[in-house]
């Protein structure tokens, strides 16, 4: 008997970085460059640029930061690190040596 009930979801193989999302669709978009945004944003600029580089995660006050000056929302922003996380976390997958868990029955 299964406890866990198994689903098949469609997964994305190579979902973008929010950073880069950001970069292109919102900096470079509006015509700014990152000192610009790191301005507007009320950040440092290497904090930004790192984002923007995809050296750094999103946290959800960036998001929110994004949210606030340009329009675009926090948790788009947000589901978009999350996928990032969860490719980059499968591509590591073989690495990772976990069984199954079979609990024994009650008698």
């Amino acid at each position: 008997m299964k406890t866990i009930t198994e689903k098949q979801t469609m997964r994305m193989l190579k979902p973008v970085h929010p950073g880069r999302f950001l970069r292109t669709e919102i900096v470079e978009a509006h015509g700014l460059s990152v000192t610009g945004a790191a301005k507007i944003l009320r950040v440092s600029r290497p904090t930004l640029s790192s984002l923007l580089n995809a050296r750094a995660d999103l946290s959800g006050d960036m998001a929110l930061r994004f949210e606030k000056a340009f329009g675009v929302e926090m948790d788009t922003l947000m589901r978009m690190q999350n996928s990032w996380n969860i490719a980059r976390t499968r591509s590591r997958e073989k690495k990772i040596r976990v069984e199954r868990y079979e609990p024994r029955s009650a008698a």
